[in-house]
C-alpha cells in the first residue's frame, strides 16, 4: 500500500526501497525508476550526451573557418577534444570523493581561485571585443580564470550557508560574510569586463542563497540592488549600450552591427525545419555566422539537426535539473543541498542564458553553451562540476551500497552468459562460486 501524505501528493522525496513501518513507500511517479541510484545514473548519463552531441557539433561547426585559418579542418575539434580527455579524468576523481573532501576545500578553492583571476591585472590579461577575462601565459597557453570562481564560489557558499542555516531570517547573517565575498569575485570578474560571466555568477548566488532557505522578501531587495547595479554598467558602456539598441530595433544588420550575429543564428534555425538540412550540411558556419562553434554553436545545431536536435538538448538539459534537484531533494547534509543548487542554477542557467540570446530573446552577451560550445576552461570547470555533484549523487542515502553491489551482479551475468570458456574448469567453478545452485546438480560450463 502507497504512503501518500495528505492532500494526495506523493512522496518523491523519498526512495523507492525505504521502508517505513514494515511497508515499502512506492508512490513517485516514477515507478520503479525511483531507484537510490536514478540521480546518479542520470546526471552520468545526461552528461555524456551533451559532452558527445558538443564534440560532433564542434567538429561540424568549426571545420570551415578551421581549414582557412590553419590549412586543417580539425584543428578546433582537435583542441576541443583535448580538453574534454583533461576534464574526462578530472570529473571521474571528483566525482569518487567524500563529501568532506569537498568542504574542506571550499576556502582554499575559492582563494586559489581569485589568486588566478588577478593575473589579468597584473599584465597577463588578454582577451578580444574589450573582454579581458583571459590569462595569456608564454607559451601561447590561454586560460578563463573566471570559470574556477563558479565551482569555487558554490562550494564555498555551501559551505558558509550550510553553518548559518537556522540563522538565515535574519539580514546580517545572510549578508556576513556570504554577500560580500561573492561581491568581490563577481567584481572582479567584471573588472575584466565580462558582464555574462558575470550574470551568471549572480544566478549561482542566487541559486545558493535560495536553497538555503533565505526568506523571499531578502530576494526582493537583493534584485533590486542587482537590476540597479546591471543597469549601471551597461549606461556606462557604449559597447553594452550598442548590442541593446540593436536587440531592440535594429531592422538592418550591417556584418559589423551586433545584431549581425543574431540575425544569422535566426536564419540558421529557420533553415533548420523540423529534422534539419542535415549533419555537416550547414550554410551558415561558412563565415557568414560569427563564433559558429562558440556562442552561437546551437544555432548551428538547430540547423543542420533541426527542431528535433534542439528539442534533444534542451531535454538533455532538463535531466540534468531533475537530477540536481533530486538531489537536492534526498540528500540530509545541507552543504550537499546548497552546493547543488548554485551548481544548478549556473549550468542550467547559462544554458537558458546562451539559447535565449541565439533565439534573439537577449541582447549578445557572450556566454558559451555548456558541455556543447568550444572552449577549454568552461568545458572542463563544468566537468568538474557535474562531477562533484555525482559525487554527491553517490552519497544519496542507500546510493552507496547500491553502487557496491553492481560487480557482483556483473560477475554472476558474465558467468551465466559463459565469458571466458577457454578454461572450462575456471569458467565452471566461477559459476559455482557466483550463481545460484541448479537442480540438475552442477553441469558443463
Amino acid at each position: 500500500m502507497s504512503a501518500v501524505p495528505a492532500g494526495g501528493r506523493t512522496t518523491a522525496s523519498l526512495p523507492a526501497d525505504e521502508s517505513t513501518g514494515g511497508q515499502t513507500v512506492r508512490g513517485s511517479v516514477l515507478g520503479q525508476w525511483n531507484s537510490v541510484v536514478t540521480s546518479y545514473y542520470v546526471l552520468i548519463g545526461a552528461s555524456s550526451l551533451l559532452l558527445v552531441i558538443g564534440l560532433v557539433m564542434v567538429l561540424s561547426s568549426s571545420s570551415v573557418e578551421s581549414l582557412e585559418k590553419s590549412g586543417n579542418a580539425y584543428a578546433v575539434f582537435f583542441d576541443q577534444a583535448k580538453y574534454a580527455l583533461l576534464g574526462l579524468p578530472v570529473a571521474i576523481v571528483l566525482a569518487r570523493m567524500p563529501v568532506r573532501f569537498f568542504r574542506a576545500i571550499a576556502w582554499p578553492a575559492l582563494g586559489a581561485a581569485l589568486a588566478f583571476q588577478s593575473l589579468i591585472f597584473l599584465g597577463l590579461g588578454c582577451g578580444k571585443g574589450g573582454n579581458t577575462n583571459w590569462v595569456c601565459l608564454p607559451g601561447g597557453v590561454s586560460a578563463q580564470p573566471s570559470e574556477t570562481i563558479k565551482l569555487a564560489l558554490a562550494l564555498w557558499l555551501a559551505a558558509v550557508l550550510a553553518r548559518k542555516q537556522q540563522y538565515l531570517q535574519e539580514w546580517k547573517h545572510v549578508f556576513i560574510p556570504a554577500v560580500p565575498v561573492a561581491g568581490v569575485a563577481i567584481g572582479a570578474v567584471l573588472l575584466g569586463h565580462d558582464l555574462g560571466t558575470a550574470l551568471v555568477l549572480f544566478i549561482l548566488v542566487a541559486g545558493a542563497l535560495f536553497v538555503a532557505g533565505v526568506p523571499l522578501r531578502m530576494f526582493a531587495v537583493a534584485g533590486v540592488f542587482a537590476g540597479a547595479a546591471v543597469a549601471a554598467l551597461v549606461l556606462l558602456s557604449d559597447n553594452r549600450m550598442g548590442r541593446i539598441s540593436n536587440w531592440l530595433g535594429g531592422d538592418e544588420c550591417s556584418a559589423s552591427a551586433d545584431c549581425y550575429q543574431t540575425l544569422h543564428g535566426s536564419w540558421g534555425l529557420a533553415s533548420g525545419g523540423i529534422g534539419g538540412l542535415g549533419l555537416g550540411q550547414s550554410r551558415e558556419k561558412w563565415s557568414y555566422l560569427p563564433a559558429a562553434h562558440n556562442d552561437f554553436i546551437f544555432a548551428i545545431l538547430g540547423e543542420e539537426l533541426g527542431l528535433v536536435g534542439t528539442l534533444v538538448v534542451l531535454g538533455l538539459f532538463g535531466l540534468l535539473a531533475f537530477a540536481m534537484v533530486r538531489v537536492i531533494m534526498r540528500h540530509p547534509d545541507p552543504f550537499v543541498k546548497i552546493a547543488t543548487g548554485g551548481i544548478l542554477a549556473w549550468v542550467v542557467g547559462q544554458a537558458f542564458i546562451n539559447i535565449a540570446v541565439v533565439i534573439g530573446l537577449a541582447p549578445v552577451i557572450g556566454v558559451p553553451l555548456p558541455l556543447v560550445s568550444a572552449g577549454g576552461s568552461a568545458l572542463i570547470m563544468t566537468m568538474a562540476a557535474l562531477g562533484v555533484v555525482v559525487a554527491f549523487a553517490r552519497d544519496e542515502p542507500g546510493a552507496a551500497d547500491a553502487l557496491a553491489a553492481r560487480a557482483g551482479v556483473v560477475r554472476r551475468s558474465l558467468a551465466v552468459v559463459g565469458l571466458g570458456r577457454a578454461s572450462s574448469g575456471r569458467s565452471s567453478r566461477g559459476a559455482r562460486d557466483d550463481a545460484p545452485r541448479s537442480s540438475r546438480g552442477g553441469g558443463r560450463a
